[in-house]
């Protein structure tokens, strides 16, 4: 799978509009939650709409909605993370940052 990687760092899609979530609303995650050519395009500026049309064509199969609000998060090369989605919002949550609770 192809990452966007700049000085160890490795792009992350995350939709932070509510409504629909990216990767946890697409069929072709984990995929596109690395896409270096969406990544870049965001990070160059693109109209969200000219990243939808593209990523409906590399994507044929998922849901693009989560465009909105589409920003990129840069996370150490091996960081374990999940996404969590509340309302289409997304945000990271760190393997190492998470309180776990014993029983």
């Amino acid at each position: 799978m192809e990452k966007l990687v700049k000085d160890g760092m490795v792009a992350v899609l995350v939709s932070r509009g509510y409504g629909a979530g990216w990767s946890s609303w697409m069929s072709d995650a984990p995929e596109c939650l690395f896409d270096p050519v969406l990544a870049q395009m965001l990070l160059d500026g693109e109209d969200e709409m000219e990243i939808a049309t593209v990523a409906e064509k590399r994507y044929p199969n998922s849901y693009t909605g989560g465009v909105d609000g589409l920003t990129v998060k840069w996370l150490p090369v091996g960081t374990k993370f999940r996404i969590d989605e509340y309302d289409g919002a997304e945000s990271i949550e760190i393997l190492d940052e998470i309180r776990w609770e014993v029983a």
